[in-house]
């Protein structure tokens, strides 16, 4: 093979990436996935600031690996490890999810997607917010539908998913939470718009993306909600290497929350036809 046609040939695997980069959230999923037969490995740091309780400076570590089994079907296996819950960084928690793309209408320059998706979390900090989060602080199932629309430059996102946490404390008496705290309803609302570049010359060209997330909860059978903001930039490098750095705070809500502000950052590195 010459090497005009491998590189065409590359070309051709990553021009679906670099067409559809702007749906690629930072704090959540649209309904596309990464192709078949590839991996991703990505690690995020999310940070709420101060903490009153030890009185310093408190994150959250999550590596990732995410592979495309096929087109329409890819897993996802993570961690986590914390100063949250405890005076130093610890390992907390596990995870696995899996999403399935069931429709996709595709146009030049313009595409609509739907997936399914199910996340599962064990985790071993000890219940202490009446926030829902499988990040690391809860154990728990989740399931959802996504529905993507991408039009040229920008992509149009939105996510309605239920949790129910399986902690063991919703089966103690004692415990102070009733178990109508133990299930949620959340969704979210997300806009990606390419900045640059105006228009491709190269498929070594930076990429870089503006988003704009709404992010809610409610918790089924109370009056405990919140909302929450987020804006975030996206730059791509050499079509595989992408780094996110994003700002979450709070509209408004009533629940007890670890944080009602916090950032994240994130670099993922792809790589195609991991296997055959």
């Amino acid at each position: 093979m010459s090497i005009r046609k491998l590189i065409y040939g590359f070309g051709i695997l990553w021009l679906p990436l670099l067409g559809h980069s702007q749906e690629l959230y930072v704090f959540s999923d649209p309904a596309s996935n990464i192709p078949a037969r590839s991996l991703s490995a990505k690690i995020k740091s999310h940070g709420v600031g101060a903490d009153q309780i030890y009185g310093r400076f408190t994150y959250r570590v999550m590596p990732q690996l995410m592979a495309g089994i096929t087109k329409k079907m890819q897993v996802r296996l993570s961690a986590s490890a914390s100063n949250m819950h405890t005076d130093q960084l610890e390992a907390e928690s596990i995870g696995l999810g899996m999403k399935y793309r069931f429709l996709s209408k595709d146009g030049i320059h313009r595409h609509f997607r739907m997936a399914a998706f199910v996340d599962g979390s064990l985790s071993r900090v000890p219940f202490h917010y009446e926030e829902i989060s499988l990040m690391g602080d809860k154990t728990g199932i989740e399931t959802g539908l996504i529905a993507t629309q991408l039009w040229h430059k920008l992509a149009i996102s939105t996510t309605i998913s239920r949790t129910e946490l399986l902690d063991k404390s919703r089966y103690d008496g004692q415990v102070y939470f009733p178990a109508r705290q133990y299930r949620s309803v959340n969704y979210s609302l997300s806009a990606g718009y390419l900045l640059f570049p105006r228009a491709y010359k190269s498929y070594d060209q930076p990429n870089l993306n503006l988003y704009v997330e709404f992010l809610g909860q409610r918790l089924i059978g109370t009056g405990f909600r919140y909302a929450d903001l987020a804006p975030a930039l996206q730059l791509i490098l050499n079509s595989n290497t992408k780094i996110n750095v994003g700002k979450r705070f709070q509209l408004s809500g009533n629940m007890q929350r670890m944080a009602r502000q916090s950032w994240l950052i994130s670099i993922e590195r792809s790589f195609l036809q991991a296997w055959r």
